[in-house]
């Protein structure tokens, strides 16, 4: 059963997908339903013995292209309708035991290039709103697959965050006729306080107003709506400014960080966004090696993150950790 359920309180749709409770759960490797399908072993979710990257639609789906009508009549505060969209799942490598991080730059900028297909593909259905390419990684995110991937979600709807993040650069460009991200990197890229790395046509930073201690964003130069906007020099140059970001993470306590990778296209409802900065966020659950940041009351109840550490000083550590 799969259907979407209105919010009233905040006025936000929310998911019901209880046939997601039976999805596969860390699997021993050989058992692992990513990995090429060997000679004389079990079909994997590929039926071939070995592959580049890999898309397919997920096993246990949020979204469906068709989906049965809702189980369940509305509410008199709640409407309630089906569950329409998409759900795909992106496989990075053959190598279960591998990550993002250790793909080499030129894998990493075929992955883009891969992520921009399948952001037209989805982008163009009738039916959806918004297109969010993201990966869970590490058990720590609730990851139940380790084997490296990502996955894409194509809602009928604009999420609640995203639609901040409209609301907040439409009323910026209104106030002052820029960009709120340009305005926003520019400053950063004066200050330098916060910087990770840079390249001629990307900045990676720990925003002023980092809400997880680590976290980082990639944001273009140039002004970009989403992944259609970049060419091949900013593709290539993103591919290349992701992989040194990926490896601070992981050489900073000596493990893989885990996190979510969030990229931020405008939506795709067929309206103009010239106000729409493309950007990949990045929310690390570590505050320190041995200790997590929990959304506890404040975060999960109220909605207001509390940050533990200095944004100036997370991204001093990040930006001093040996890669090269």
């Amino acid at each position: 059963m799969s259907e979407l359920r209105w919010h009233p309180l905040l006025q936000e749709w929310v998911i019901t997908a209880t046939h997601r409770q039976e999805r596969t759960f860390h699997p021993p490797p050989e058992y692992c339903p990513l990995c090429p399908t060997k000679p004389g072993a079990i079909e994997t979710e590929v039926p071939e013995p070995d592959y580049e990257i890999v898309v397919f639609e997920n096993r246990f789906p949020s979204l469906l292209r068709e989906p049965p009508p809702p189980s369940v009549a509305p509410a008199p505060f709640s409407p309630v309708r089906p569950s329409e969209g998409v759900c795909e799942v992106v496989l990075y490598t053959p190598d279960h035991h591998a990550s993002l991080t250790d793909l080499p730059v030129e894998r990493i900028e075929q992955l883009i290039w891969v992520w921009r297909d399948r952001y037209a593909a989805l982008s163009a259905r009738p039916e959806v709103q918004y297109v969010f390419v993201f990966e869970n990684r590490g058990r720590e995110i609730g990851v139940t697959l380790s084997h490296p991937h990502g996955q894409i979600y194509a809602y009928p709807f604009i999420p609640p965050k995203l639609e901040r993040e409209r609301d907040a650069q439409r009323d910026y460009f209104a106030q002052h006729g820029r960009c709120l991200l340009c305005d926003i990197v520019a400053y950063e890229l004066e200050s330098q306080a916060r910087l990770v790395e840079v390249n001629d046509l990307w900045v990676a930073f720990v925003p002023f107003f980092a809400r997880y201690p680590y976290e980082v964003y990639l944001v273009p130069r140039p002004h970009r709506g989403d992944l259609l906007a970049l060419d091949e020099d900013e593709i290539s140059q993103l591919a290349r400014l992701l992989k040194r970001v990926l490896l601070r993470y992981d050489h900073l306590w000596g493990f893989p960080m885990p996190y979510v990778m969030a990229q931020h296209p405008c939506p795709c409802d067929g309206r103009d966004y010239p106000e729409w900065h493309f950007h990949i966020e990045f929310y690390p659950p570590y505050r320190t090696a041995d200790k997590l940041k929990y959304l506890a009351g404040s975060e999960s109840g109220a909605g207001t993150f509390i940050n533990d550490t200095l944004p100036e000083e997370t991204a001093r550590q990040l930006r001093e950790v040996p890669i090269d």
